[in-house]
Formats: C-alpha cells, sequence, structure tokens
C-alpha cells in the first residue's frame, strides 16, 4: 500500500507517519517489543477481571498507532469488542477499518463518548509524549468512558527509559499521580488505576490508602 500523505503532527513537532511506524515497531526489535505487548495484555486482562468479576468485553485502547494490542487482546479473549484511538491519519487510513481504530487527539477524550463505558481502558506508552494542558484534558473524560480498569504505562524522570525520545517529556512520578487523583483515577498496581465506578468494589487491601 502506497504511504498516505496525511499525517498528524503532534506538538513536539512529531509525525506520526508509516516512516515513524516502520522506524519503531518494525524491523530487530519488533518480535521483543509484540511480547512486551503481550506480556502487559496479559497483566492488563487479567487484572481487570478479577476486581470485576467477569470476562472483559469492551476495550477502548487511546493513543493506540497501528493498533499493536489488538491482536494480544484478542488472542486473550476472542470476542470482546475492541476500539482504538489515534491522532495519526496515516494510522487510521491504513488501518482503520481492519483494525478498527478511530481518528481522536488525546484531549477529545474530555468529550467523546461511545454508547457503553468500557471494562479496560488501555493508554500504552504515550502520556509521556502528551503536553500537560491536553494531558490533563483528554484525562478528564476517563471516568466516563471506563466502568472498569485503566492499565496506561508510561516513563517519567529518571526511569532510564529507552527509544524515541523526541517529544519525550519527563515528568516526576507526583505529577501524574496527582493528575489520575485529579480525574478521579486510584493507583491499584502497576500502571493499573481504578476509575470512581469500580473503587466501591475493592476490599480494604486491594487498594493503597489515600
Amino acid at each position: 500500500m502506497r504511504q498516505a500523505r496525511l499525517s498528524r503532527k503532534t506538538d513536539s513537532g512529531k509525525c506520526y507517519d508509516r516512516a515513524y511506524f516502520d522506524r519503531w515497531y518494525r524491523g530487530a526489535e519488533a518480535r521483543e517489543r509484540r511480547l512486551i505487548t503481550e506480556r502487559k495484555a496479559a497483566l492488563a486482562v487479567s487484572m481487570a477481571e478479577f476486581l470485576l468479576g467477569q470476562p472483559v468485553r469492551r476495550v477502548l485502547d487511546v493513543c493506540c498507532g497501528e493498533a499493536g494490542w489488538r491482536a494480544p487482546l484478542l488472542k486473550l479473549r476472542p470476542t470482546l469488542q475492541y476500539q482504538g484511538l489515534d491522532s495519526s491519519e496515516y494510522a487510521v487510513r491504513r488501518f482503520g477499518r481492519s483494525r478498527d481504530i478511530g481518528l481522536a487527539r488525546f484531549a477529545q477524550l474530555a468529550e467523546l463518548r461511545f454508547s457503553h463505558s468500557v471494562d479496560l481502558l488501555i493508554c500504552s506508552d504515550a502520556l509521556h509524549y502528551i503536553a500537560t494542558a491536553e494531558l490533563k484534558r483528554g484525562l478528564s473524560g476517563f471516568a466516563e468512558l471506563c466502568h472498569g480498569l485503566v492499565f496506561a504505562d508510561m516513563f517519567c524522570a529518571g526511569d532510564g527509559a529507552e527509544g524515541d525520545d523526541i517529544g519525550f517529556i519527563a515528568r516526576r512520578p507526583a505529577q501524574y499521580r496527582r493528575w489520575f487523583a485529579d480525574a478521579g483515577l486510584r493507583q491499584i498496581g502497576p500502571h493499573c488505576y481504578a476509575t470512581p465506578a469500580l473503587l466501591p468494589r475493592l476490599d480494604g487491601l486491594e487498594a493503597p490508602p489515600e
């Protein structure tokens, strides 16, 4: 397929076009990246199902890129409904129909709603590239988009992250915790956050003290 000419630039000047995904998601490191994503998917699904007491049926994957999480999720739960969202016009044009990807900037999550909230909301390896104002705005919609678990992994200042450092914003962990708390989300495990709808279902030692 010809490279799509449409591709959205971020505030940092990054362009999530075909060349970007070819560089970071294919080639020699692609297999290791897939294995890491599979482990993350297993963690997120098992944690959500344990806390909800039922299989994960609906997943929203924001900042999904080419939907690298879709296959591992469907391998675990073949009947789940997957919806991806990304700001890359290239990714949506090339894979939107085949991989269920819609076009949306992160800030639009403050207003964007679907017919049903989801059991699991994923935002993987993305928040450390998003400007603060847009990040806080988008996070404000998570509690209505998801009634279960949010899985959002990111790197912070001092983590020693490797890979794409263009536009990387080195924030302190406390900043993310404060913004997640402001959005009604409470950390309950590695990169796992309970939504307000899920919190009342947790036992005393399933969530850390506030």
